[in-house]
């Protein structure tokens, strides 16, 4: 399966992830994760963990927000440095410092979110 990030519920994820509306993504890029085979499965379900992520950093949850990067982080492991057209590299190392930033108990305004997008968008 290819996904195609230009068009679809993917294109319109994308757009709401940009925006910052991260509870809106996850529920576009669902629909799509419903029925993705593997390995695509897998790794929509670690992008839509950081958009939750960053849905309940931004709802003061610290604790949900750290859970589900750490769990997004695991299961992009096994990716390599490019998949489904997106660095997997960069992302790997964006979610790292959110971990890191949160880590301090005291997360400030320089927190950024990961970087998901694909080089062509």
């Amino acid at each position: 399966m290819t996904l195609d990030w230009s068009q679809g519920p993917l294109a319109e994820g994308l757009h709401l992830y940009r925006s910052g509306d991260f509870f809106a993504t996850h529920e576009a890029w669902e629909s799509v994760w419903l029925h993705a085979p593997q390995p695509e499965k897998l790794f929509l379900q670690a992008l839509i963990q950081t958009t939750v992520a960053l849905h309940h950093f931004h709802r003061n949850n610290l604790l949900g927000a750290t859970r589900l990067l750490t769990a997004a982080l695991r299961k992009l492991e096994s990716y390599p440095p490019t998949f489904a057209n997106i660095d997997v590299t960069l992302l790997r190392a964006d979610i790292q410092t959110c971990l890191e930033t949160l880590s301090t108990g005291e997360p400030t305004a320089a927190f950024t979110r990961p970087r998901i997008r694909p080089p062509s968008l």
